[in-house]
C-alpha cells in the first residue's frame, strides 16, 4: 500500500513494506473484532425494564473461553510478525551482501558530503569523486557506504529505499543498498540534529552505467 506514495528503488524496499503491510492488516483485523464485540455486548446488555443484572466472576468457563480463545490468536499472530521482522532486519542490517562499489556519507551540521569510487572503482584513491549534498549511484550495483558523523547525531535516510541508520560521532558504521530504479530521489537526516534540521537535505542520483561513467568523466560536475 505504502509503495503507492512513494516509489520503490531498492531491493530490500519491497520486503520492508510487505511487513508494514503484514502488520496494518492484522492490527486492523483485530481492531474491527474488538469494536464489533464491544457495540454487541452495548446492546446485548443494555438495561431491560425486569430484567435483573447478572454478577460475573471471570471465573465462568464458557466466558473465559471468550478471552482465552482470542488471546492464543493474537499470539500467533506477534510470533508472525516477530519472525518477519526478524528475518527483514536481519537481511537489511546483518547480511551485508558482497559489494561493487563502496562509497563515503559524512554528515554534519547541516549537510552531507560523499565519497564516491573515481574510475578505478576503489573507494580511497587518488581519483576518489566528492560531492556536497549529491549522491550518484548506478542502478542494480550493490553498495557498502561508510558513515560518519563530523559533529553531532544525525540519521541518513533515504525513503525510496526505506533505509534509515543513524550516524554517531566517534563511530563509522557500515550498511548497504542496491539502487533499482533510476531517477533522483530526496536524501534526509531524520534525527533531529539542530536549528538547521529542516534544511539538511541532499539528493540521490540514480543513474545507468552509461550515465555514470560520463558523470565521472566530467570530473563529478
Amino acid at each position: 500500500m505504502i509503495q503507492f506514495l512513494l516509489p520503490q528503488a531498492s531491493s530490500f524496499a519491497a520486503d520492508i513494506d510487505n511487513l508494514w503491510v503484514l502488520m496494518s492488516v492484522i492490527v486492523f483485523f483485530w481492531f474491527i473484532c474488538a469494536e464489533v464485540m464491544f457495540f454487541w455486548l452495548l446492546v446485548r446488555f443494555r438495561y431491560r425494564e425486569g430484567v435483573p443484572a447478572q454478577y460475573v466472576t471471570g471465573n465462568e468457563k464458557h466466558l473465559k473461553r471468550w478471552i482465552t480463545w482470542p488471546h492464543g490468536l493474537i499470539i500467533l499472530c506477534d510470533i508472525a510478525i516477530i519472525v518477519g521482522a526478524v528475518r527483514v532486519w536481519y537481511d537489511v542490517k546483518q547480511d551485508l551482501p558482497e559489494p561493487d562499489y563502496t562509497i563515503g556519507v559524512m554528515s554534519q551540521q547541516w549537510a552531507w558530503s560523499f565519497e564516491h569510487p573515481g574510475p578505478d572503482g576503489e573507494l580511497g584513491t587518488d581519483d576518489d569523486v566528492r560531492t556536497v549534498d549529491d549522491l550518484h549511484l548506478v542502478v542494480d550495483k550493490t553498495y557498502h557506504f561508510k558513515l560518519r558523523s563530523r559533529d553531532v547525531l544525525h540519521s541518513f535516510s533515504i525513503p525510496v529505499f526505506r533505509l534509515k541508520q543513524d550516524a554517531i560521532p566517534g563511530r563509522e558504521i557500515t550498511g548497504w543498498f542496491q539502487p533499482t530504479k533510476t531517477g533522483t530521489y530526496d536524501i534526509q537526516c531524520a534525527e533531529m540534529c539542530g536549528i538547521g534540521h529542516g534544511i539538511m537535505g541532499a539528493r540521490v542520483i540514480i543513474e545507468t552505467p552509461e550515465e555514470h561513467e560520463a558523470w565521472l568523466a566530467s570530473g563529478g560536475n
